[in-house]
């Protein structure tokens, strides 16, 4: 396990005042703008229009003509002529032509205008896609929220096909639900597989429209997603509490927020993380997926205030394209307490996570992408601050476990108690995740190629399971939006056979964690 639609009017009011960055000391209210807040990267990147008055300014006819293009460039020698091409090089040239496109020579304007165009397409099939697997209609609980008030979605939202029942299910064996085509989770593609690349959520391109990509938009609907913002919980500092002020931490607040609460030292590492840099989709060249050219992502842009708000990409370790499959953002809480890193790498410390994602998962595992891009070559010492503020992101507090993880009996309910029963007995989710911290520091193979006719998608890392009912979606792929699907999903794939009691108990721990 793992980890647009409105609700009511209330909750709406709420997320709106939440998001609402804090105004500049110097503005009154009265005066205060209702617009987005600045956003220093987005000023960065964006020249103002100015009047064309000095005559430097204006273009003149050899600015306007066609003798800038490669095409028109004379040979350096007659001699050409007689040679193959006429000594031209007429294939794809890597440096200047888009990754993926279909003919040498192809304009940022055309890729852009076929993207657009094919856009709309694209989104729907995805969307039709997801309302033949699951019920998109939210059901929220009705007294379980997040931290900052989010509430729950509640599953599970798996459609089976006709004639089908969990019962049914539960009792065949692999075999026959792989050839009948029957399993409820089968793996969630990326919309557009052949670009791929970081999708943002709708509600976080509001804040920043410098994520925005003009090819692909983000699917999953609101209600099954984290908070945003999520809230911030320091293990330096516990009895803070949520730090974040209901913020997006960025480069624009970033110093005002935690100047007070960090050392310097975790200050310039969260600096570095609010700081963007190229990445494959969102760069300055032709080979971007953002409609103006950019100066990339921050880190803090998918792992928003040290946690996830379901951002997703491919995973950057399996070739070919079509064989990658999706991978959801991954929160940063907790990270103190992990030894191996990514979800198939295996990197045994964060400085080599750190320094390794610049250079590649942030260009799809190709460093070759990487230096057309905009490498960015981290030295170890900036590493080391970055790591060690990223160490500092702890999970939720979680006060009905005692020290050990375990329930404190006089605070839990009957359905808790009988949950963590489960937990460590039938439903055996403790062999991976052990308390305290519900994980094992191990990769394992779920081997999903017995019930689905995809290939399975070998070893995945343990992710910890505190704090996990404000990590939505679960799994690596985000296939199972909720918890309940997510009990669902093993008790297909382990043969737990647990009856709706105890999935239902075993729903209640998990949310307590």
């Amino acid at each position: 396990m793992r980890k647009k639609t409105a609700v009511t009017c209330s909750f709406a009011l709420t997320a709106g005042l939440l998001l609402t960055a804090s105004q500049s000391w110097t503005l009154t209210p009265a005066s205060a703008p209702s617009m987005a807040p600045a956003d220093a990267v987005s000023e960065a990147q964006t020249p103002r229009a100015v009047p064309i008055t000095r005559p430097e300014q204006r273009q003149n006819q050899h600015d306007t003509s066609g003798m800038f293009q490669a095409a028109t460039a004379e040979p350096s020698s007659t001699a050409f002529v007689h040679q193959p091409d006429e000594g031209k090089a007429l294939g794809f040239d890597f440096y200047r032509d888009p990754l993926d496109a279909k003919k040498p020579m192809a304009s940022f304007e055309e890729a852009y205008r076929q993207d657009v165009a094919e856009k709309p397409k694209v989104m729907a099939t995805q969307r039709q896609l997801l309302e033949m697997r699951y019920d998109l209609t939210p059901h929220l609980s009705p007294d379980v929220t997040m931290t900052r008030g989010k509430p729950i979605a509640v599953g599970p939202t798996a459609r089976l096909q006709q004639g089908v029942s969990w019962e049914l299910l539960d009792s065949m064996p692999p075999e026959d639900v792989r050839r009948d085509n029957l399993f409820p989770y089968p793996p969630l593609p990326h919309p557009k597989q052949a670009t791929g690349g970081q999708v943002f959520p709708q509600v976080q391109i509001d804040m920043f429209p410098r994520l925005q990509r003009f090819d692909v938009d983000f699917d999953i609907p609101d209600a099954f997603l984290p908070e945003f913002p999520p809230a911030i919980f320091l293990q330096n500092r516990p009895e803070l509490g949520d730090v974040s002020r209901g913020e997006v931490v960025s480069i624009n607040n970033y110093y005002r927020l935690f100047k007070e609460l960090l050392t310097p030292v975790q200050l310039d590492g969260l600096r570095m993380l609010v700081t963007p840099f190229p990445q494959e989709e969102f760069n300055p060249t032709d080979d971007r997926k953002s409609a103006q050219p950019s100066l990339g992502v921050a880190c803090l842009d998918c792992h928003v205030n040290g946690h996830t708000t379901g951002q997703f990409h491919l995973t950057p370790d399996v070739r070919p394209q079509e064989r990658r499959f999706r991978l959801d953002t991954v929160s940063l809480r907790g990270l103190y307490n992990q030894q191996i890193h990514a979800s198939k790498r295996s990197l045994r410390s964060v400085e080599d996570f750190t320094e390794f994602e610049q250079r590649t998962a942030y260009f799809n595992g190709d460093e070759i992408h990487a230096a057309k891009k905009g490498m960015n070559v981290l030295n170890r010492v900036q590493v080391s601050h970055m790591a060690q503020m990223q160490n500092m992101f702890d999970v939720p507090p979680a006060p009905k476990l005692d020290p050990s993880g375990y329930l404190i009996p006089g605070k839990a309910s009957k359905a808790e108690l009988s949950g963590q029963q489960i937990f460590f007995g039938k439903g055996r989710c403790g062999t991976c995740h052990t308390p305290p911290f519900y994980m094992d520091q191990q990769m394992h193979d779920l081997k999903l190629e017995r019930f689905t006719r995809e290939p399975g998608d070998g070893p995945i890392k343990t992710f910890t399971l505190r704090g996990i009912k404000e990590s939505p979606p679960y799994l690596h792929d985000g296939r199972c939006l909720t918890l309940e699907d997510t009990v669902l999903f093993f008790n297909l794939v382990l043969g737990l056979k647990l009856n709706k009691q105890e999935e239902s108990d075993l729903v209640a721990f998990l949310r307590i964690l």
